[in-house]
């Protein structure tokens, strides 16, 4: 189990530019499964999590060649549909979560796709409904192993239809969009995800010669093609470390320049940190966050309330994004409520923040109050372990913070959503150590 040494207490400075993003090269990866032509992706992350993906389309048959530092080029001309019924695959397809997203390629291509149950972050239950209820809609029949939670569709022959997701999963979005594309007819999808990772697979399915139309809102229409060709498509910045960095800027008082961020695909974020009252200033594609020497002070409703900020499906905030607001606002001046709504047990790393001195009240699963220290009082350096990706980045951020040197276990969690962390801080002067 890997190890950061942290020396709290420094402020940082210079720029950072974001690595691609995570979610969007989970799907991208793996709509390459749906050509047996050439397919290039740029700007895909070196982490765990994308890697083990590579690793799996590997193994699945897919010939692959890396052209340069996060470029790559796929060719799936001669899958062995054996490997989906083996034991190294039940194995390997059950350590990742985004192992689900080549059911729907599968399927559409070849008739039928096998997975086991996917693992990942431990932050409550992620159904797999949506996917699977999509697949059925589409003509496909379904089987699920209780022993090996092993699950299976097969289809001799998908018909378009009218569907209505009973949530808006990206994910799941994803998975039916990737089946529907070689689909006989139309389909239409109402309630699907719209946010830039699912607009991003669906730009570059439609360049693969897939009809999807609709794209970028919650009803999507996808006439069915015969065969998609090759392409060549580029990650956008992960979102999710955009938020970290400014996060990270406002926490430990440091001016930072975030490059290359794609404004037009951040939604909310800037928003909700400047209610948290953090200057996020644009410059051309950058972001600058200059050094909050007085701090930051929470924003209230016009009425004078308690701000509440809160996750919500695409356009609304990223869940992922709570733990860092969290994790700031330890340090802000006045009050907030986080209630994270889409997942259950995200909230539960706040105990190693109330071991640093941070002012939180745990109400239930879902909501934290924070009042803030307004760096009145620093959080204390201590030992902890990281639970998953974005609260083990939290954890890191609280340290960097904090007087004296902390130690955060566990972090392969952390290593599977953020390229080199530990050098790229250090590059903007951070004292973090792998131990």
């Amino acid at each position: 189990m890997g190890t950061f040494k942290i020396e709290g207490g420094h402020r940082l400075s210079g720029e950072i530019t974001p690595q691609g993003a995570k979610n969007e090269a989970l799907q991208i990866l793996c709509a390459v499964l749906l050509t047996p032509e050439k397919v290039a992706i740029h700007n895909i992350p070196d982490i765990v999590d994308v890697n083990k993906l590579i690793s799996l389309l590997e193994d699945l048959g897919v010939k692959i060649q890396k052209k340069g530092k996060g470029s790559y080029t796929f060719k799936a001309d001669d899958i062995n549909l054996d490997y989906l019924q083996s034991d190294q695959f039940k194995k390997d397809g059950g350590a990742l979560r985004g192992s689900i997203m080549l059911v729907g390629p599968l399927l559409a291509r070849f008739g039928k796709g096998y997975i086991p149950k996917p693992g990942g972050d431990k932050i409550g239950r992620r159904r797999l409904d949506t996917h699977f209820e999509g697949f059925i809609k589409l003509g496909a029949s379904f089987r699920y192993n209780r022993e090996e939670h092993f699950y299976g569709v097969e289809a001799k022959e998908l018909k378009g239809t009218y569907m209505l997701l009973d949530e808006a999963s990206v994910t799941g979005t994803a998975n039916i969009v990737m089946a529907a594309v070689l689909a006989k007819g139309t389909t239409t999808i109402y309630n699907a995800a719209c946010e830039p990772y699912l607009q991003q697979l669906c730009k570059m399915l439609n360049r693969m010669g897939a009809k999807i139309g609709g794209i970028g809102s919650n009803l999507l229409t996808i006439e069915g093609v015969d065969a998609l060709g090759g392409t060549e498509h580029t990650m956008l910045p992960d979102m999710i470390e955009i938020g970290s960095w400014i996060g990270l800027a406002a926490m430990t008082q440091s001016e930072l320049t975030i490059k290359k961020v794609s404004w037009d695909d951040l939604g909310q974020i800037p928003t909700v940190f400047r209610k948290m009252g953090v200057t996020v200033e644009r410059q051309g594609d950058d972001i600058h966050i200059p050094e909050h020497k007085e701090g930051y002070e929470i924003q209230h409703y016009i009425d004078g309330s308690i701000l509440t900020v809160s996750d919500a499906p695409w356009p609304g905030l990223t869940p992922d994004l709570l733990s860092i607001i969290l994790v700031m606002a330890t340090q802000a001046r006045g009050e907030v409520i986080i209630h994270q709504k889409m997942f259950e047990s995200r909230l539960f790393f706040v105990d190693k923040l109330l071991d640093m001195g941070a002012k939180i009240i745990l109400c239930d699963p879902h909501r934290a109050a924070v009042m803030g220290h307004d760096f009145k009082s620093t959080l204390k350096a201590t030992t902890m372990t990281s639970p998953d990706i974005r609260a083990g980045v939290s954890l890191l951020i609280a340290a960097l913070s904090a007087k004296g040197t902390s130690t955060i276990h566990n972090i392969e969690q952390i290593d599977r959503g953020y390229e080199n962390i530990d050098e790229r801080l250090r590059a903007i002067g951070a004292k973090i150590h792998r131990v």
